[in-house]
């Protein structure tokens, strides 16, 4: 990887969203937790989920993660409350489009992943980036959600 192209990945937003992740930590009562770790690079993403009428009411995350994995985690942590399983599927799936396949960005409100568009290049950066809303779609399942 050139310094150039160190550079277009590691933007300074993506360095900010890194900088700057949302629900820190664990919830002391989740219904429902999971945990998702990359086995290429190493980043784990820990989530806990407390689920009302089928949504997410209260969540928590602990991210070891890149600054890839970390900027994912925080674009999930500014939007993920109120949504629903099949609403994260969704999401799920279209950044992986996104990634692996030149599709779109997310529709809102996960357009924020639209920051990552340089990481489709990198496809060593792409399960840390998918860590964060693998382990809520995983935690919402087991929450019954």
């Amino acid at each position: 990887m050139s310094d150039s192209d160190l550079v277009k990945l590691y933007s300074g937003r993506i360095l900010a969203l890194a900088a700057d992740i949302p629900h820190l930590g664990r919830l002391p009562a989740p219904q429902g937790s999971a945990r998702k770790r990359s086995p290429l690079c190493g980043s784990t993403v820990t989530v806990d989920v407390a689920v009302e009428n089928g949504r997410i009411s209260e969540f928590a995350q602990d991210v070891k993660a890149c600054a890839l994995g970390q900027a994912s985690a925080a674009i999930l942590g500014n939007c993920v409350i109120g949504r629903s399983l099949p609403e994260l599927h969704v999401a799920r799936e279209a950044l992986l489009r996104m990634l692996k396949e030149q599709g779109p960005v997310p529709t809102p409100p996960f357009d924020g992943y639209e920051v990552l568009i340089p990481a489709r290049d990198y496809k060593n950066r792409h399960a840390s980036i998918l860590l964060a809303l693998e382990a809520t779609c995983e935690a919402m399942a087991s929450a019954g959600g």
